[in-house]
């Protein structure tokens, strides 16, 4: 993204924005079938920023009956691959043309620093469709060793029709993570983006169309989870639902495929992450990445390092650090380039996160840090980094998730008593392991349950490493890499007889 972060041009871009409020069905913008709209709430300042199509399971079946159509007649899945990467390509380009604009509607409906959306959401969401477009082209299938007289061919092909239910933390880069790999296999994709959070996936269902994708490939259906994500997922002609987010909406999805056509169902959900800092380790390193890992997009992250698991020797040392390493995030308006921490999604979220705070008081974790909302004048959603210290394994704010920034200190005595405590949680998404000694690196990361592990950092890796969870916190699928390509796809062996 080749522009000056500055407010003067954040506001020049800002005033060209119009904004797509429609749902985007069969290559065209069209209204819901009710004709009913919900408005779309800016967490910043608590006002409407547009009214988006409310719509309803009538919604779902046409776009999922269009997208069957697109798939069985191949206009799409059919294409070549070198056809399919040409407009995937393309639609990349026109993703870096209009880049700003993606980051402007995310840091409106988001509530996420425009300093975040521009330096890491998008760019990012760009690299992952450009990546997977790259890929689908170097992919080759296989033969099997079955003898002289057999042909057995083991050849993948697309599933079919891919419902995608998208959470409200990263709208535009989890979008990206979920199409890139579903298109590049060639299905036709029927998307229900969060509520909250739709005018990004509008913008660039429409940008797809422009690039050559075909009608009826790329359809996004707006409106509420609790209406849109169980038709989506209990309908009888998808193959196939992707989701990230809430691991209670998880259980509810897997239930709906039970009930319908056992369709595939891939769960990104939950995280109680560890950053587990042994003795040895360097704290002067391990602070900024902790306070990167904890607050980043203000803890609304299910990769968020909410439990920092610390050797006692070293732990008021590494605690003073931190506290002060938050001085260099400052709480504000999002389209202030300066702004870390932005506000939280929506007011129920955000007495969510306070009670949890109350909560731990009430349990005995010492609040060292914040642990107010601030700035209640502006209207908007923010609440304090904060720190609780001398926080044991078996308080609720080191068991539940949060989603907010709120982190949670807990000494331990040795080692072995770190890991143990890293592990002790139902989820197992991703975790951060800080020390100087080689092996300990090595045996412990093997140790820690969880689907990603960084090493002296904190990182979910790149676009060539799988993203995904153990336990609680996934199921079945990952995000990025070819691991993610292929779960888009179904095995099929070819057995032919020679005469």
């Amino acid at each position: 993204m080749n522009f000056t972060l500055k407010p003067k041009g954040i506001q020049a871009a800002l005033a060209k924005i119009q904004f797509r409020t429609q749902a985007f069905i069969d290559g065209k913008f069209c209204p819901s079938a009710s004709g009913k709209t919900y408005a779309s709430i800016n967490p910043a300042n608590g006002k409407p920023i547009t009214t988006i199509a409310a719509c309803d399971a009538s919604d779902i079946n046409r776009a999922v009956a269009v997208a069957r159509k697109a798939f069985a007649d191949g206009r799409w899945s059919r294409q070549s691959a070198a056809e399919r990467k040409a407009v995937l390509l393309k639609f990349v380009g026109l993703l870096e043309a209009n880049a700003m604009e993606i980051a402007l509607l995310d840091s409106l409906d988001a509530g996420k620093p425009i300093y975040d959306c521009v330096n890491i959401d998008i760019p990012d969401s760009i690299q992952c469709i450009h990546w997977h477009a790259e890929l689908v082209d170097k992919l080759h299938e296989r033969v099997s060793p079955s003898g002289p007289d057999i042909v057995s061919m083991i050849v993948r092909e697309p599933i079919g029709v891919v419902g995608m239910i998208l959470p409200w933390n990263f709208p535009a880069q989890m979008l990206a993570w979920k199409i890139g790999p579903a298109l590049a296999a060639g299905n036709s994709l029927v998307i229900k983006p969060a509520k909250q959070t739709s005018l990004s996936a509008l913008r660039i269902a429409e940008l797809a169309s422009a690039a050559g994708l075909p009608d009826g490939v790329l359809n996004v259906v707006p409106g509420a989870g609790s209406v849109l994500g169980p038709a989506l997922s209990r309908h009888m002609d998808v193959d196939m639902v992707a989701f990230t987010g809430s691991t209670s909406v998880g259980r509810d999805l897997l239930r709906y495929s039970s009930e319908s056509n056992l369709k595939r169902i891939i769960l990104e959900l939950g995280g109680k992450n560890p950053q587990v800092v042994l003795a040895d380790a360097d704290i002067d390193l391990v602070a900024p990445h902790a306070v990167n890992s904890a607050f980043w997009n203000m803890g609304e992250n299910c990769s968020s390092g909410s439990r920092l698991i610390v050797h006692r020797s070293i732990k008021d040392a590494l605690v003073a650090k931190i506290i002060e390493q938050t001085k260099a995030w400052p709480i504000g308006d999002p389209l202030d380039p300066n702004t870390r921490v932005g506000p939280l999604i929506e007011p129920s979220h955000m007495k969510t996160v306070l009670n949890y705070i109350k909560i731990a008081q009430a349990e005995g974790g010492q609040l060292v840090l914040g642990g107010k909302q601030v700035l209640k004048k502006t209207g908007g959603n923010f609440v304090e980094l904060t720190i609780f210290d001398e926080v044991t394994n078996a308080m609720t704010i080191a068991k539940e998730e949060i989603f907010g920034p709120v982190l949670a200190v807990i000494p331990v005595d040795s080692d072995e008593e770190a890991i143990a405590v890293a592990n002790d949680t139902n989820y197992g998404l991703a975790a951060s392991l800080y020390t100087s000694d080689l092996t300990k690196a090595h045996r412990f990361a093997r140790a820690i349950r969880a689907g990603v592990v960084s090493v002296n950092t904190f990182s979910e890796g790149d676009h060539t490493t799988p993203f995904g969870g153990f336990k609680e916190s996934g199921f079945f699928g990952r995000d990025k890499s070819s691991y993610a390509h292929e779960q888009y796809t179904e095995l099929k062996t070819v057995w032919m007889q020679l005469g």
